[in-house]
């Protein structure tokens, strides 16, 4: 696939820094350490499920401490409407335990430290980095990932991949919210299934050959999606003709009655 220029990169960044000057995170949290919680317990799931689970949970449990006190068990029945919770449950109390015993119960302001905190990775990581401490850190999530292969602008076969071809065409003064851009373009308009590419600000520097249009979304090969044909009016015939049949016996006993009546 074609990759996109520094120049073009640069006005990429540039229209979406115009649509959204100050993106942030969707995910909702109080400071660093339900920030950390948050991004462990979003993996495999949406910020949407995950920011309903954590409201009433971190009005008893904002701390590494509180958590502890709160139990993997309690825990566990905040968070099982997401998936993969128990696992979640298990990771949040052990790096809980580690944050109080290695950091004084502080989230650090390192790579390798919160890597080794059980259910962090580097995209966990890079998150609070940049979220939490301002660090000019890009997570590849599945969003970003399909962005960045879709347009050009830093194809990849995985994250790692991908995250250092970003780090490379990313202008410096873009760097500190391109995470976020990213993210909401690839959560919002350039979208796995159905790209809103007609309502796309950076339409003009993409370079996905199956951009689809105001008529409908294209397919993966290239076809516009079927369509079902109108139904058609019911004619007064046709509705005439759908009515139920005059049933003859009931007819003619009803023509008898009425004789008999007349005769009377």
């Amino acid at each position: 696939m074609n990759r996109m220029t520094h120049d073009a990169a640069a006005r990429f960044f540039a229209i979406l820094a115009q649509a959204r000057p100050d993106p942030t995170t969707e995910l909702e949290y109080i400071n660093p350490y339900t920030l950390l919680v948050a991004v462990v317990l979003s993996a495999q799931a949406t910020d949407v499920s995950v920011n309903k689970a954590t409201e009433p949970l971190f009005k008893l449990a904002d701390s590494p401490a509180k958590m502890v006190a709160l139990g993997e068990t309690r825990l566990r029945d905040f968070i099982k409407t997401i998936g993969l919770f128990r696992t979640k449950a298990k990771n949040v109390i052990a790096l809980s335990k580690l944050l109080l015993e290695k950091h004084g119960g502080q989230v650090p302001d390192s790579r390798e430290d919160l890597e080794e905190l059980p259910g962090v990775g580097r995209k966990t990581a890079n998150v609070v980095l940049n979220v939490a401490f301002g660090h000019e850190t890009i997570a590849v999530d599945t969003h970003i990932f399909r962005v960045a292969n879709r347009t050009g602008l830093a194809p990849g076969k995985d994250p790692f991949e991908v995250e250092q071809g970003l780090e490379k065409i990313v202008p410096k003064h873009f760097k500190r919210h391109a995470h976020h851009w990213l993210i909401l373009h690839g959560r919002y308009v350039c979208t796995a299934r159905n790209p809103q590419c007609p309502a796309c600000p950076v339409r003009a520097l993409c370079l996905y050959s199956e951009k689809t249009t105001g008529e409908g979304a294209r397919t993966p090969g290239g076809g516009a999606p079927k369509t079902k044909a109108p139904a058609r009016p019911t004619s007064s015939r046709s509705r005439a003709s759908a009515s139920p049949p005059t049933r003859p016996r009931a007819a003619r006993r009803a023509r008898k009655r009425a004789a008999t009546s007349r005769g009377g």
